[in-house]
């Protein structure tokens, strides 16, 4: 789904969005569900892999060192910075409806996110001999909703801008959530569920978004984007 915004194809990309975010929201409200209720098989799922995870960090020091610093390099609040630069870099170029999605994209899901884990105050697992701590409610991951949200978003609006290296734009969008997700189990602050809820919200709130977005185009068409195009 591009955001290079021509009359022809507005629809099918709007029936996209519509349906991924309610793809995506359904199985995050299946997990957010099992939360509540204390299942005990998705417990033991948490449990087994973070104390599986825990115990090859204790005994691997260079392993926690290098989850330790990805987590920090793409903190969420790094990533909101980015996604600032990308918001002012559009604006430079005109294209005002792309940067103000952006902007309420980013602003949504830190919003969506704290709503949440105050909601649910799910506790992060808790061990003898931590490797790493962090403040605050486990669920959903606030490092992998982000990074999703903005893997996501810079997919959606440099694809269309780029015309070598896509495989790389590709490999960035999945390497990066990928290992921000795993770092968090890994350094035994959230459990496995936290993580893949927070994927799934990440990318739900892109797409909840976008079809906002993708509507209002269809309403009020422009030549905006396609001029961010030809600038590129």
């Amino acid at each position: 789904m591009a955001f290079g915004m021509r009359e022809h194809g507005l629809g099918v990309r709007l029936a996209v969005a519509t349906v991924g975010a309610v793809v995506l929201l359904v199985p995050f409200g299946v997990i957010a569900a099992l939360v509540v209720a204390h299942a005990g098989w998705l417990r033991e799922l948490d449990v087994s892999v973070a104390q599986t995870m825990h115990t090859y960090a204790v005994g691997h020091p260079g392993w926690v060192r290098f989850m330790s610093v990805w987590s920090i390099v793409f903190h969420p609040t790094v990533l909101r910075i980015a996604a600032a630069v990308l918001v002012g870099w559009l604006l430079r170029r005109g294209a005002w409806p792309v940067a103000a999605w952006v902007a309420v994209t980013f602003v949504a899901s830190g919003l969506v996110g704290l709503l949440l884990k105050l909601l649910f105050e799910r506790a992060r697992p808790e061990w003898l001999d931590p490797v790493a701590r962090a403040p605050g409610y486990a669920f959903p991951s606030g490092h992998a909703m982000t990074s999703a949200l903005f893997a996501a978003v810079f997919l959606l609006v440099l694809l269309p801008l780029v015309r070598r290296g896509r495989p790389l734009l590709w490999a960035a969008a999945v390497l990066i959530p990928a290992v921000t997700g795993l770092s968090r189990v890994a350094l035994g602050v959230h459990w496995t569920s936290d993580v893949v809820a927070g994927w799934l919200l990440g990318v739900a709130v892109v797409a909840v978004t976008a079809a906002a977005y993708l509507r209002g185009r269809r309403r009020a068409p422009s030549d905006i984007d396609a001029r961010l195009v030809r600038q590129a």
